[in-house]
């Protein structure tokens, strides 16, 4: 494959995501690709452009013809290495250079990539998920109102939010707890993100704590998950390899489930540092490290994975429901808005 830059790009991709957000930020996440087969012609029927195309559009560099499978198996037994995808016409590299460059990549420890991805502005979301019948849809009689906070917000999450009976508000990661309390939310809702949680905590963790205190009902997935925990003075740890893919068994310790799930994320909450309050409620079979909590004194959970994985697996998709019916019973208690 030919790439569409001649820049080198250092470190590869951000571990959260934030591809697509509903509120005006720059599209990012991804800074390079590594594939073991050459870019075909697409094959689904909704698509509008080739892969070379979109890598070419946001001048994004990749590399093809790589043995894929013994990187994976490198970076399972060895841990994740920094490293440099370079492109010269003539193929004249500077090796020593790159290889500097890739050594003095510092990695997501210690990063905060949320303000790269996160929304610009308030804006409101009512798109629901795709059908073969009639494409997407719109949510125009809701029954709850959630503010979903957008540390790099997955598209497919607010549609299903919306699928739910949900008018959603999207908000950036700098709203303050009086901003979305303002907005009257049945439940928040704190997105998945890139970067290290404990660094992202230090200006979220406390509109997060707040909310939750005020007993409004709360989900979080991925970087939301982390930034949950860590609100409540958990802590969480740099994984050797990470987790990034569509085939990971997780349990669920409440039902005895196991439920196969997509994965991609890089730190991992540390169980032993919950408090009494938070549950853990879900667990890898790979490693064992946390892939969820409850709390049980207030109406919060949440969850490592992605439950709202386009196009699968599905496995978990009853977390939406879930989050719904916390609010409705929430409202049933007849507690005003906010009310600690």
């Amino acid at each position: 494959m030919r790439p569409g830059c001649g820049r080198p790009c250092c470190g590869g991709r951000a571990p959260g995501g934030g591809a697509g957000r509903g509120g005006g930020a720059a599209e990012t996440g991804v800074r390079g690709v590594v594939l073991h087969a050459a870019i075909t012609a697409p094959s689904n029927h909704r698509a509008k452009a080739t892969l070379g195309g979109w890598l070419a559009a946001r001048i994004m560099i990749g590399i093809g013809g790589v043995d894929s499978r013994a990187l994976t198996a490198t970076i399972r037994e060895n841990g994740m290495p920094n490293a440099v995808i370079a492109h010269e016409l003539h193929g004249r590299f500077d090796r020593e250079a790159l290889k500097a460059r890739a050594a003095a990549f510092r990695g997501m420890q210690g990063t905060d990539l949320v303000p790269d991805v996160t929304s610009s502005e308030r804006s409101e979301w009512a798109e629901t998920v795709w059908s073969l019948q009639g494409g997407f849809g719109r949510q125009d009689a809701p029954k709850h109102r959630v503010v979903a906070i957008d540390y790099g917000i997955k598209r497919n999450i607010l549609r299903l939010l919306a699928d739910a009976g949900c008018a959603v508000t999207v908000v950036p990661a700098s709203a303050t707890a009086d901003d979305i309390m303002a907005l009257k939310p049945d439940g928040v809702f704190l997105s998945n993100g890139p970067g290290d949680p404990a660094e992202t905590a230090r200006y979220a963790g406390t509109v997060i704590k707040d909310i939750v205190d005020r007993k409004v009902p709360t989900f979080g997935i991925c970087l939301g998950h982390q930034l949950l925990a860590l609100s409540l003075g958990a802590k969480t740890v740099k994984m050797r390899q990470g987790h990034h893919g569509a085939n990971h068994p997780v349990k669920d310790h409440g039902t005895g489930r196991v439920e196969i799930v997509s994965m991609n994320h890089g730190f991992a909450v540390d169980p032993g540092t919950l408090p009494p309050e938070a549950v853990e409620t879900h667990v890898s079979l790979f490693d064992g490290t946390n892939c969820g909590i409850s709390l049980s004194d207030r109406p919060a959970f949440s969850v490592q994975y992605h439950p709202e994985a386009s196009p699968g697996p599905h496995d978990s998709r009853g977390l939406f429901k879930r989050f719904v019916e916390m609010m409705e019973a929430d409202k049933a208690s007849g507690k005003p808005r906010g009310a600690r």
